[in-house]
């Protein structure tokens, strides 16, 4: 069977936009007549189905909102996808969701699939190959689609959309300084999801803070797969790290587990706070002290903001919002 040709192929064979091609097989008077002859014919000899010419017609929104996620398994993610379950159904939406696995091939591929679909809009967070790539413009031509995008936890400043994050600089340095306060001395901090925006984020927090200190820098950056344990233990024990910001739950779990190991006291010898109020962190022994990301409140957001947007209720500007967030301290942190 021949594969169907889609809009975005069509515009490139005829060397006019996407939005052109759609105008003219709507049979818009922005187009010219014998434009739209020329992409009327030119569909119909690609056998061009119009499954997707729904999007583009506010009088035939499917009602359907795409969802995007780098990967299901995180605590985060779970809990975000929760609170747009929610909220789609509160305000009469359904969710088509995709996993991209940290992959910008996946992610390209899940987008057009999306599209293809008839979806009103997109919610998502960015994948880390994406973002270490820094290769955006499959983003960018969504705008080409008339298809609203609303980026979560997980934002990059280049891309022209609504978005909804927490402040992770601010957090991870009000964070740092916590640790300090409790006595510690040498904070280190412990990163297993390097290249992307909320690590870089947490990251200069922590410096930020070490700066304002005179604390020297201590940064361990790993994959959760291949966690570097002996590197991990040499820093511990040469540097004397009194201290640990992990950026994310798992990262927090697997560097606490070391400690353990290694016949530390937490948080009598080492201290540590991680992102994201997990129940792996919480049911954790001892208990993780952690900055709260209000991952249900982010996921219910990022979705009303594209429903809002879907809906022509926001203002043309695009949207910017920071949650509050709190550390919750529970037994891997020394009481002030």
């Amino acid at each position: 069977m021949e594969q169907k040709v889609t809009l975005k192929e069509l515009a490139k064979q005829l060397n006019v936009s996407i939005s052109t091609v759609s105008k003219a097989l709507n049979d818009s008077p922005e187009i010219s007549p014998r434009t739209r002859e020329r992409i009327k014919e030119a569909a119909q000899l690609r056998h061009y189905i119009p499954s997707s010419l729904g999007r583009n017609l506010k009088s035939m929104q499917t009602r359907t909102i795409g969802v995007i996620i780098p990967d299901i398994l995180p605590h985060f993610f779970a809990k975000a996808l929760y609170g747009m379950e929610a909220k789609a159904t509160e305000m009469g939406y359904r969710l088509i969701i995709c996993i991209s696995n940290e992959s910008l091939k996946k992610e390209k591929e899940s987008i057009e699939t999306l599209i293809s679909g008839s979806v009103d809009g997109i919610v998502m967070s960015i994948s880390q190959e994406t973002q270490a790539k820094k290769q955006i413009q499959h983003l960018l031509d969504l705008k080409e689609y008339n298809v609203p995008l609303v980026l979560f936890d997980r934002v990059l400043a280049g891309i022209p959309c609504d978005k909804v994050s927490i402040n992770d600089s601010l957090q991870a340095e009000q964070a740092t300084m916590e640790l300090i306060s409790t006595g510690c001395r040498k904070v280190a901090y412990a990163t297993g999801i390097p290249f992307t925006s909320v690590d870089d984020q947490r990251r200069d927090g922590y410096m930020e803070a070490a700066k304002r200190q005179k604390m020297k820098n201590r940064i361990i950056e790993f994959t959760h797969d291949k966690f570097p344990h002996q590197k991990f233990l040499k820093l511990l024990q040469e540097e004397k790290i009194d201290g640990i910001l992990a950026s994310d739950e798992l990262s927090a779990v697997q560097v606490t587990k070391c400690i353990l190991n290694a016949g530390f006291r937490i948080p009598e010898d080492i201290s540590v706070i991680g992102f994201t109020n997990g129940v792996m962190g919480e049911n954790f022994r001892p208990s993780l002290s952690v900055i709260d990301q209000q991952e249900e409140e982010q996921g219910k957001l990022a979705l009303e903001t594209a429903i809002d947007r879907i809906e022509n209720k926001l203002p043309d500007e695009f949207m910017d919002y920071k949650l509050k967030t709190t550390i919750i301290h529970r037994d891997s942190t020394r009481k002030v």
